[in-house]
């Protein structure tokens, strides 16, 4: 006996007195319910289409970090060489031209800038480095190759008043150091034992310092014990004043 097998997609129109169907009991026929366009996988009583929903879109991939901090830092075009710098450390000097040219944007300083977007200042890269240097660690750092006039002129160029102070006390030290002329020492030799050795180092003058220590080589007996003698070589400065300078000094203490 052949046995009849109903389509799962016809479930919901129901069997024996739910929907009608075949007895002619219920209310009117409608239309049979649209089969789905695909095949109907076995055991399921829903269609395809229900079953594969799209799926909703999930969050997007992670920003990348630091995407905000580009604005932190600031491209200088100085004389026509490249610097760059952060804010922060333009800032340390809140009254200086370049805190107030990049930080604060004071409208009274208008500046220019290039291409690329670095602010255009007319003034000589070479001395502009040890100026950022002391922003960034506050230490006056001068090679040999730069003037500390120069320096100084720019430190008031960009009105850095500690930067100032700093080229300005520099400078001061050593124009005294050089009118005291040249510095020459003056070195003792004393003769001493080794009993008598720190007691001598420690109560030297002021100005003398200690310079080498030299072993005689030779021992003698004192009393029981054998005593060994050093030769001690001190120095002091000797400041050798110009005739000029020594003149106007004499001068004065009349």
């Amino acid at each position: 006996m052949a046995e009849l097998q109903l389509d799962p997609a016809m479930a919901g129109l129901g069997v024996g007195g739910g929907s009608g169907v075949g007895d002619g009991s219920g209310p009117g026929r409608g239309p049979p319910s649209p089969r789905p366009a695909g095949p109907t996988p076995r055991g399921h009583s829903r269609p395809l289409a229900a079953i594969a929903q799209p799926l909703e879109p999930g969050p997007g991939p992670p920003e990348r970090a630091g995407v905000g901090g580009a604005a932190r830092w600031v491209r200088l075009n100085v004389g026509g060489t490249y610097f760059v710098t952060t804010r922060q450390t333009l800032g340390r000097e809140p009254k200086s031209f370049l805190c107030r040219l990049c930080c604060q944007e004071d409208p009274e300083l208008d500046s220019d800038k290039d291409e690329t977007g670095a602010y255009l200042i007319d003034r000589d890269p070479t001395y502009f480095g040890p100026i950022l240097n002391y922003l960034r660690h506050g230490k006056l750092i001068i090679t040999k190759e730069l003037a500390e006039e120069g320096v100084l002129e720019e430190a008031e160029f960009y009105n850095i008043a500690s930067l100032v102070r700093l080229v300005k006390e520099r400078i001061r030290d050593n124009e005294n150091r050089t009118s005291q002329g040249p510095v020459k020492h003056v070195y003792r030799v004393l003769q001493c034992q080794e009993e008598e050795l720190t007691q001598m180092v420690s109560t030297m003058s002021d100005g003398w310092k200690f310079e080498q220590l030299i072993s005689i080589g030779s021992s003698y007996n004192y009393g029981n014990e054998d005593q060994a003698e050093f030769l001690c070589v001190v120095s002091r400065e000797l400041i050798i004043l110009p005739t000029a300078l020594y003149r106007n000094r004499a001068k004065r203490q009349r």
